[in-house]
């Protein structure tokens, strides 16, 4: 009976034994928090090779980058034989060391060593530096040794380099590289290594304006011992303990701020590594602030730039705005600002009426006084060719032939393709903008714009990759990228676009090759390049927006340059601000590679080498040139008609007043009367139609005269003069004959007449009107007007 007893009690024994085992080894277990450390992180920036670029300070105004994997090999060996010499053997815990901290406390009657270990070190950082006493170095004894059980000796290195103080305001090792020495980690020297490692030890001596001596001295010592251990030799000892004490902390580098801002306001506090290289960011950097010097003579204090590759949409260098003081906005990201984009979206509506073939690349185009319901577009130079090929139109960028061509193609049309190619700031309905779409009516950022620019180049690339598609992608389509981490366009998610075609794209392209532009405010500019590029700029209405977008098959840079506040300033264009510096930046990039020509999707015809149409048999000049194969659907010049002359062709006659032996049949290249009546004062080969001889009643094909202002059925606004009364308009006619002499009725009433310039000052009261002009052969022509206010 007393042996079983005894049993039972063994028995019971054990299962405490392994109960409390049990326990403890449960509690052992999950002692150590699944997170250690639960800091707030600065948001850091790197570029494509890991070089950084920006950071940001963390939440709690710490210099804390995120945490690193791995230790700089110098600063390893340096920390682990100042701190803990025994840390690649020991579970945790060394029981020599603690041995030893007892004794000199003991000794010393008062704490003067811990013992504690490098885990043992982590664990305090994680347990936020609590007071010390027997029960907190208890724990942290245990979770030490459980710290070992989870993490492999360089995770619990990295762990402490990662949140060790380093003194003020900067934690971690990689901080404090950057802070102390603006190096990255793995540039380390032995001395810097070294005076880093005994720096977490005591970090009050890093107030370098007071302890650097003492700092030094702490330094040398673990230098002799490194070099005691044979970790470095005897010059290399010289050298170490010759280097000085940084004198103060150093700011870190700001070579990408407004990038940094756009990704930490999507709250992102981590390292992040960027498509952005490095040495082109600085260059680009460089080149703003070269300009910017120049620019601010004239009060214009804010530039950016975009480079990208067209490609992959990789953004190579972003440089939001130029340093010249928060006073002007420096701090304005300009990149990712909606501004008026003027006229650096007439590319985009040349190439789709070449891909729809509502015109070739060389189609005339009226360049005319124009009024659509009150909107009343003028060019920038406040003249008017008459008539001009679209191609020198997009070139010189002319107004007012841009308004013609988008009331061709429908305004709601374009509208929907800008939207589809990722223009995200177009949010209103299309009837708010209107024909003004074409000239800065509507707002653009410079990241959607020069994105726009690229996808049409990627499109072009990609036509041989997928002949006969235009794909992209089926997300959000917005073609550039910075974050390295964002997906590549693939196979899988691309899908066509309602977007021009490849063979619009290359057209498009060769027209903006032109080197030579007009400057709006002086004259004719040569921008010499060794590169092909296709280049467009804009201006803003107001001179406060000036853009200048360029691209290649590679590569794709975007320009802006103006004032964040909006404040114009005079000469604030395109061409004369953005363009210089378009320039510079490309000549900064390798290569110079052209877009191969997508013939699959073009052809080859005779067009006329005056009016751009495809040739009609009543062309004399021909000229050979590609378009689009939808323009083989276009009709042929309406401008060449075959007219019959007198012998001596200075007068047209017919049949009904000359025998038919002695009538000459030409030729003749023959403008509307309005266009006719600019188009000759600036192109003096051309030859209006010779007029009807006095014997020959006229069988006109062809209108002799016609009415600038007012157009048939506009309404208009009469001024008022300074003393409050109604003021007068000018109505202005166009006539063939340039000696013809024009008789003006309003309304049936003879108000006055007319001689080679046809101009007259008009009053009129509220309401419709009619207007008739009658010339000397009798010829009439009405238009009916309404007179809105006066």
């Amino acid at each position: 009976m007393a042996l079983t007893l005894s049993r039972v009690k063994k028995t019971l024994l054990n299962w405490k034994v392994i109960g409390g085992a049990i326990i403890l080894s449960t509690f052992f277990y999950f002692s150590l928090p699944q997170v250690l450390f639960s800091d707030p992180y600065s948001t850091v920036l790197d570029d494509r090779k890991g070089n950084l670029l920006s950071a940001a300070i963390a939440a709690d105004s710490q210099w804390r980058f995120p945490e690193q994997t791995s230790v700089p090999d110098k600063f390893k060996k340096a920390i682990i034989l100042f701190e803990d010499k025994r840390f690649e053997h020991h579970p945790g815990v060394d029981p020599l060391a603690f041995s030893r901290a007892i004794k000199q406390n003991i000794a010393a009657r008062k704490i003067v060593s811990g013992g504690s270990t490098l885990s043992m070190q982590v664990i305090r950082l994680a347990r936020k530096n609590r007071s010390r006493s027997v029960w907190e170095k208890i724990i942290e004894l245990v979770l030490a040794v459980r710290l070992e059980f989870r993490y492999s000796k360089d995770e619990i290195l990295s762990l402490y380099a990662s949140h060790a103080p380093f003194g003020g305001n900067v934690v971690g090792l990689e901080a404090a590289c950057w802070r102390y020495f603006g190096r990255d980690q793995m540039q380390l020297s032995w001395a810097e290594a070294a005076m880093l490692a005994v720096l977490p030890n005591n970090p009050s001596l890093i107030h370098l304006g007071k302890n650097r001596t003492k700092l030094k001295v702490k330094r040398d010592r673990l230098l002799k011992r490194l070099h005691q251990e044979g970790n470095l030799d005897a010059i290399s000892y010289s050298l170490a303990i010759s280097e000085s004490i940084p004198e103060y902390p150093l700011a870190l580098p700001r070579l990408a701020p407004h990038l940094l801002d756009r990704i930490a306001q999507q709250q992102i506090t981590n390292k992040i590594k960027t498509t952005i290289d490095l040495v082109l960011q600085q260059r680009v950097k460089q080149v703003l602030h070269e300009h910017y010097l120049r620019l601010k003579g004239n009060q214009i204090f804010n530039a950016a730039a975009v480079v990208a590759e067209v490609n992959t949409g990789n953004v190579l260098a972003y440089v939001g705005n130029v340093e010249s003081g928060f006073e002007h906005q420096e701090n304005v990201d300009v990149i990712n600002s909606p501004r008026s984009t003027g006229s650096i979206l007439k590319p985009f509506l040349y190439a789709a009426m070449l891909d729809e073939g509502k015109m070739l690349p060389k189609t005339l185009q009226p360049d005319i006084p124009m009024v659509i319901n009150g909107f009343a577009p003028q060019n920038f130079s406040r003249e008017y060719d008459g008539a001009v090929s679209a191609d020198k139109a997009l070139i010189r960028s002319l107004n007012i032939p841009a308004v013609e061509e988008l009331r061709n193609f429908r305004y709601e049309k374009f509208y929907t393709l800008l939207n589809n190619i990722g223009l995200t700031t177009i949010k209103k309905p299309a009837d708010h903008y209107g024909l003004s779409l074409i000239l800065g009516g509507a707002e653009g950022t410079l990241w959607d714009i020069t994105g726009a620019y690229a996808s049409m180049a990627r499109s072009l690339n990609n036509f041989f990759e997928h002949p006969g598609k235009n794909k992209y992608r089926k997300s959000d389509f917005h073609p550039l990228r910075f974050l390295a981490s964002d997906s590549i366009i693939h196979e899988s998610e691309l899908e066509e676009v309602n977007f021009v075609s490849a063979a619009a794209t290359y057209l498009t392209f060769d027209v903006l090759q032109e080197v030579y532009r007009p400057g709006e405010e002086t004259g004719w500019r040569y921008f010499n390049s060794s590169k092909r590029i296709a280049w467009k700029t804009g201006t803003s209405h107001g001179f406060r927006d000036g853009w200048a977008i360029g691209l290649n098959a590679d590569y794709v840079v975007g320009v802006w340059v103006g004032n964040a506040d909006g404040e114009g300033r005079a000469g604030l264009t395109g061409t004369e601000t953005a363009a210089p510096i378009l320039f510079d930046v490309f000549s900064s990039l390798p290569g110079n590679t052209w877009f191969r020509q997508p013939k699959e999707e073009m052809a080859e015809v005779p067009i006329c080498a005056k009016s751009g149409f495809r040739a009609s048999t009543y062309c004399d000049e021909l000229d050979t040139v590609w378009i689009t194969r939808p323009g083989l659907q276009t009709l042929p010049c309406p401008y060449h008609k075959q007219v019959h002359l007198s012998q001596d062709k200075k007068f047209q006659v017919h049949s009904n007043c000359e025998e038919l032996e002695k009538m000459k049949t030409v030729n003749w290249f023959v403008l509307p009367a309005i266009q006719e009546y600019y188009y000759k004062k600036k192109n003096i080969y051309y030859q209006p139609l010779p007029l009807y001889r006095s014997d020959c009643v006229s069988s006109r094909s062809v209108a002799v005269m016609d009415i600038i202002y007012p157009k048939r059925l506009s309404k208009i606004f009469l001024p008022r003069e300074l003393t409050g009364s109604a003021g007068n308009a000018v109505f202005e006619a166009a006539h063939r004959n340039p000696t013809a002499k024009i008789f003006w009725h309003l309304d049936d009433v003879y108000i006055g007449s007319t001689k080679e310039i046809h101009k007259l000052s008009v009053h009129a009261d509220l309401g419709s009107h009619k207007l008739t002009l009658v010339d000397g052969n009798g010829e009439i022509i009405e238009s009916f007007f309404e007179v809105l206010s006066q």
